[in-house]
């Protein structure tokens, strides 16, 4: 029998972390209530702390700000590859004016 995984959006992600860092409450009183894993809810408060301290965290980013973040290294790298085939076509066809 295979096990069927929940997805949760960002959003609510960032709300649990919210009651867990900012309002003091226990992961498992959080997990009891919200019918969550303790292991999942751990792991979204770590990745949420990482970010608050400037750091990129590991999976889905979960505040607003990683998210634009992350979007924007996706968008330097498309660049830099673009600019790198550039230089190349602009040294092959150098070449062929020779």
């Amino acid at each position: 029998m295979t096990k069927k995984y929940r997805k949760f959006d960002a959003e609510f992600k960032l709300k649990v972390c919210k009651m867990v860092v900012d309002q003091g409450l226990s992961v498992n009183s959080v997990c009891t209530d919200l019918g969550l894993s303790d292991t999942a809810v751990r792991r979204w408060v770590q990745q949420y702390q990482t970010e608050q301290s400037g750091g990129t965290g590991i999976g889905k980013p979960l505040t607003s700000d990683q998210q634009r973040i992350r979007q924007l290294e996706q968008q330097v790298r498309e660049l830099k590859t673009d600019n790198d085939i550039l230089k190349k076509a602009t040294a092959f066809f150098a070449r062929e004016l020779k």
